[in-house]
């Protein structure tokens, strides 16, 4: 007599927000195949029987794109096309109570540090052995590497510190150990993030070694990483910013002159409100200084717009200093009034429409902004590494550029480039956001 044998699992894990929350995924991933465990991230089939959905709790749009993944998934519960639904991440950590009386067809809610239990209830042993092995989402030959988890800032806008705690950096040895793995399998570019990469190290104790931020040292032992190509810079805080890692950023090639530093507006009296710890002047200063001692590097910036109390005069001084300080790279959100955090306690007083055309009319300055450097870069040769083929082009970056935000460079499909591969490319078109080359 035959005894049935029940199917086996499989997961699917779908990933909401950012950088940071895919690392998270790509370490839930690893640790499942680990396992023995069939799992997928972000199918484009839902075969699976088990969904894992791993939310964003930043801002009003991401939550909203969180809730409306979950809705859609416990409908497929609902009408039996899954058997098991769980949520992990930042919407999950922060509104877990709330969420699970909304949403009963969720089989179990996790915060963003509590992957053991999310294991446990996905029949999963948390293998220690695992940790910094990495299986990636994104292509072989870029990866981001988590320095840290959590913030210390006391920003009045930012749930961040709600969602994810203070700021914990992770043992240097773990992320050489983990940077040497990657470079093993093919990675080339490793993208550096965390919510402050500038505060890495503060709380790290050490018998041989004085505390103190430690983010030049790790770039140092990360740039001495034979095969690593590319090291870029995410998520700098400018308040106290170590101008000791500008000196290894112009001496070592293998850094990417390239830096991401939020600084959320130009005006005094929001900066001062945003509890940011630096004034615009400051801020200039700063960025004239990291200019001079990295000729050529490229910033890229994000800005809050109609943050409480935000006068006509305010965004007019944000966007003079726009204008000024010719950022290579901006993005800009419209502001979201956070539950919880300081400026919850203010008046969300700057209406929605007005929100969007001062982001507007930022976003219309850094175009004309954007195609002026880029038309300089005509004529010139830059090194690019390919990530994909695209509508007839090979679409890659320059190091002035991370993937998924930043410019990019078509080369026609009628010239021959591996994937993940760097190429010599010459500049023959520019247009605002994007640059159009030739192999050289």
């Amino acid at each position: 007599m035959k005894t049935k044998v029940a199917p086996k699992s499989s997961i699917n894990i779908v990933t909401l927000g950012c950088s940071k929350n895919l690392v998270d995924s790509e370490v839930l991933f690893t640790q499942l195949k680990g396992n023995g465990m069939e799992v997928t991230h972000e199918a484009k089939k839902d075969k699976a029987n088990i969904i894992v959905v791993n939310t964003c709790g930043f801002i009003d749009n991401a939550k909203q794109e969180s809730i409306d993944t979950i809705l859609r998934y416990a409908e497929a519960k609902e009408a039996g096309k899954i058997d098991k639904l769980y949520v992990t991440g930042c919407l999950s950590h922060r509104y877990k109570d709330d969420l699970e009386k909304e949403i009963p067809a969720v089989d179990s809610f996790f915060g963003t540090n509590e992957l053991p239990r999310l294991l446990k209830a996905l029949k999963a042993d948390y293998k220690q052995e695992l940790v910094g092995e990495r299986l990636l989402t994104t292509p072989a030959h870029y990866a981001y590497l988590k320095i840290a988890e959590g913030c210390d800032r006391p920003c009045s806008f930012c749930a961040i510190p709600l969602m994810r705690g203070g700021h914990i950096s992770r043992p240097m040895e773990e992320l050489i150990t983990e940077a040497k793995s990657l470079v093993k399998k093919g990675t080339k570019e490793l993208i550096l993030i965390a919510q402050d990469l500038t505060f890495y190290g503060l709380d790290l104790k050490s018998e041989n070694q004085p505390s103190g931020r430690k983010l030049k040292e790790l770039l140092q032992r990360l740039s001495d990483v034979e095969g690593l190509d590319w090291i870029r810079l995410q998520y700098a805080y400018p308040a106290g910013f170590p101008m000791d890692i500008l000196d290894i950023m112009a001496e070592r090639d293998n850094i990417c002159k390239y830096l991401d530093m939020p600084l959320q507006s130009g005006s005094d009296a929001v900066l001062k409100s945003m509890r940011r710890g630096i004034t615009r002047e400051k801020t200039e200063d700063l960025i004239q200084n990291i200019r001079s001692k990295v000729p050529n590097i490229a910033l890229r910036t994000t800005l809050i717009s109609g943050y409480p109390g935000e006068t006509e005069e305010d965004f007019e001084e944000t966007y003079s200093f726009v204008e000024r300080m010719r950022f290579e790279r901006l993005g800009i959100f419209n502001y979201s009034h956070e539950e919880n955090t300081h400026a919850y306690n203010l008046v969300d007083d700057v209406p929605e429409e007005i929100k969007q055309m001062r982001s507007d009319e930022i976003m219309a300055l850094q175009q004309g902004i954007s195609e002026e450097i880029n038309q300089e870069k005509v004529g010139q040769i830059f090194k690019v590494m390919i990530d994909r083929k695209e509508s007839g082009f090979f679409i890659g970056r320059t190091e002035y550029d991370s993937p998924e935000v930043d410019n990019e460079v078509l080369i026609s499909a009628e010239q021959y480039c591996r994937l993940g591969d760097f190429v010599q490319a010459k500049i023959n078109r520019a247009e605002e956001f994007d640059l159009y080359g030739d192999l050289v």
